[in-house]
């Protein structure tokens, strides 16, 4: 480490001053970081990534996904209201019932470029 005005800086760094300056000045927002990282938590339960799954092959309403994963709809519904405050998944309303969809592909591409990446050898 070497001391400049005011601040240590690696003596061994390889990039110079202006690419720092201009790494850390597009830098995200702290708040689109941590929307982000809201993301990544809903994403990071085994249930929800099992409703993305089974809502990237179809529409369903409630019930239809707790009997594909054999869980209560109770369960259900409250992982699908994680996953609608985090924009992640959308509904219908068709008369009484409400049908689960992914909000746009963006969600399908997370989820299978995140399994793509669990399953790369």
């Amino acid at each position: 480490m070497k001391e400049t005005k005011d601040k240590l800086v690696c003596a061994g760094h390889l990039s110079d001053e202006v690419s720092l300056k201009s790494l850390k000045k597009n830098l995200n927002s702290e708040e689109e970081i941590y929307l982000l990282s809201n993301m990544f938590k809903a994403l990071s339960d085994p249930t929800r990534l099992k409703i993305i799954y089974v809502l990237s092959r179809s529409s369903l309403c409630v019930c239809d996904i707790a009997n594909i994963l054999e869980m209560t709809q109770s369960a259900i519904s409250h992982q699908l209201r994680i996953l609608r405050d985090m924009k992640l998944v959308k509904f219908k309303k068709e008369g009484k019932l409400v049908i689960y969809s992914l909000d746009d592909e963006h969600v399908l591409e997370l989820f299978e470029q995140g399994l793509n990446h669990v399953k790369h050898k």
